[in-house]
């Protein structure tokens, strides 16, 4: 649109400040991330916040970044699969999946690692952390997915 200023935003994600300027306001976060930064390993899978390949840290917590707009995004501290090893939970819950040999297709796997680094940020240990996976896994691989979880 002529004369349109796109609106620009700076996100801290992965404890860096990233600035950019997108067509809408509403854009979603998924696809900012993915696309403006480079950041891949976040998936796209339902997009409609269900199976939770999108999931990333906002403020610690566990979020769904298909339906999260960059607008609600910027002033939130942002973190994603990328950013797992240089965090003490994230790291030790990345080396729980490798022990178990968690992933198979490994598509669903970035959000079941930032759903379990959310839940341990929140306090939850070993098998208190599964009812926190409400994820979805097409191959199935929930045993280890359990197992990788219950020693954290």
């Amino acid at each position: 649109m002529k004369g349109t200023t796109m609106p620009t935003y700076t996100l801290d994600v992965n404890g860096q400040a990233h600035t950019v300027t997108v067509p809408s306001a509403e854009i979603p976060l998924l696809w900012v991330l993915r696309d403006y930064l480079g950041l891949t390993g976040t998936k796209y899978g339902c997009g409609i916040e269900i199976c939770g390949a999108c999931t990333v840290l906002v403020n610690g917590n566990p979020e769904r970044s298909c339906d999260m707009s960059v607008q609600e995004a910027a002033s939130r501290k942002i973190m994603t699969v990328e950013g797992l090893a240089t965090d003490p939970e994230g790291a030790r819950a990345q080396a729980a999946w490798v022990a178990h040999q968690v992933p198979q297709c490994g598509f669903c796997q970035s959000g079941m690692l930032m759903a379990t680094t959310g839940a341990m940020k929140a306090g939850h240990k070993g098998a208190d952390i599964i009812p926190e996976l409400d994820n979805l896994c097409v191959c199935g691989t929930y045993a280890r997915i359990k197992d990788a979880a219950k020693t954290l």
